[in-house]
């Protein structure tokens, strides 16, 4: 193994990471971003946050192969590993192991314990809950206030309540949820704030399994409750594991219903594309591939923090280092998607990188993209007329979150 280079020996000079997006062009990913990807190289060193120096990857074939590379782990408490915030970073060493910081056997004994809940033959049964509910949510909003907030009539409520069917959580405690899932992506909460937000909803599933014990239902939390009865887990473990999958389970397709509406909404010619084809499942599950490689709502990560010594086009990643697998500028790479910068739903773009790569693969991309389908298929050709109530300009997108999206989507019909 060869030496790490200090971080204070390289940083000078380095390109900042993350940097901003143009206020021009918000759902493209930062022009600076894209002039690393155009450099030649595969991998570069950038400088983050808090004065480290990981390296950042920014080619969709760099990406996969390093995502599928057992020398990185997930261990957010390893040597190197690239925090995205300042609380998550104070608390690393703390963390509980779980799907999402685990490597190997380990990380598979956790996948195990979800995936027969979010396989794809489970969640093409909840198509026809999915449709109820949202043409149920369409008509309530048709039947109100003209204009309105798209994010509160549709793009939230409609994953919070299947996510909350799945999980076994009562919906009525919807507005609580989802502010501490908002406060749980802040990029730039503090220590004390991440670790009071985790808090707060880790009791409220422990309490929601613990309940469940008792009285079991037929839902994720009662199979974890049983597993805590039962001593293969402990609470302590399954806590975590729910709250995990409530916080990523409603707030990343919320994010990519707005985000997407608003895009095709500025796009014209493929908003009628996809009007005209709505009665046609594969071509709407195409152009939600396609909605899925264009926007990349998760764009800060992956991370990863090496454990063995890596060469990758002619440079040496060393033990210790960090890697940032760029998932918006693979997805942006004109190697795997020609003319990138085009919104194009006739693409073939199911091999993008939305959902990560490898073993720590999205685990509910099944239940999203069933979500997303119905909702695209379904909000155009019910309300032709759907339109920007205000200026694209005028618009908060959410730069400072780990979950990229917009905070209000005004329209009217």
């Amino acid at each position: 193994m060869a030496e790490k280079v200090a971080d204070s020996e390289v940083s000078e000079g380095l390109p900042k990471y993350p940097s901003p997006r143009a206020a021009r062009c918000p759902f493209a990913p930062p022009p600076e971003l894209l002039e690393l990807r155009d450099t030649g190289k595969s991998v570069v060193r950038v400088e983050t946050w808090d004065g480290t120096t990981p390296w950042l990857a920014t080619t969709h074939a760099a990406e996969r192969e390093l995502l599928s590379d057992p020398r990185l782990s997930a261990n957010i408490g390893a040597p190197g590993y690239p925090h995205t915030t300042e609380a998550m970073k104070e608390h690393s060493a703390h963390m509980q192991p779980s799907i999402n910081n685990t490597d190997g056997a380990e990380h598979s004994r956790w996948r195990r314990m979800l995936t027969s809940s979010f396989t794809r033959p489970r969640m093409q049964k909840l198509r026809p809950a999915i449709q109820e509910i949202t043409d149920d949510l369409i008509d309530k909003m048709l039947a109100g206030p003209n204009p309105v907030d798209l994010n509160e009539a549709l793009s939230l409520p409609l994953p919070s309540l299947m996510i909350c069917e799945l999980l076994g959580v009562p919906y009525e405690d919807h507005a609580f949820f989802q502010e501490h899932a908002g406060a749980t992506n802040a990029r730039f909460k503090t220590a004390e704030q991440g670790a009071e937000t985790t808090r707060v909803l880790r009791e409220y599933i422990a309490g929601l399994i613990e309940a469940k014990i008792d009285q079991p239902g037929e839902d994720v939390l009662s199979d974890l409750g049983e597993r805590v009865k039962a001593g293969d887990l402990l609470m302590e473990e399954a806590a975590p594991l729910g709250h995990i999958l409530l916080v990523a389970g409603h707030d990343t397709s919320a994010n990519m219903i707005t985000l997407g509406t608003a895009l095709l909404l500025e796009n014209p010619a493929q908003l009628a594309l996809l009007r005209e084809n709505s009665g046609d499942p594969k071509a709407v599950a195409n152009a939600v591939e396609e909605l899925l490689r264009y926007l990349t709502i998760p764009h800060l990560l992956a991370r990863r923090a090496v454990v063995a010594d890596i060469e990758i086009d002619g440079e040496t990643i060393r033990a210790g280092e960090g890697v940032i697998a760029s998932l918006p500028a693979g997805n942006w790479d004109p190697a795997a998607f020609p003319e990138p910068e085009k919104v194009d739903l006739t693409r073939k773009a199911s091999h993008h990188l939305a959902f990560g790569w490898g073993p720590h693969q999205c685990v509910g991309q099944q239940l999203a993209r069933v979500e997303l389908q119905v909702v695209f298929g379904t909000l155009f050709r019910r309300i032709p007329t759907l339109r920007l109530a205000t200026d694209l300009a005028e618009l908060r997108f959410k730069e400072d979150s780990q979950a990229y999206g917009i905070y209000e989507l005004p329209v009217a019909w």
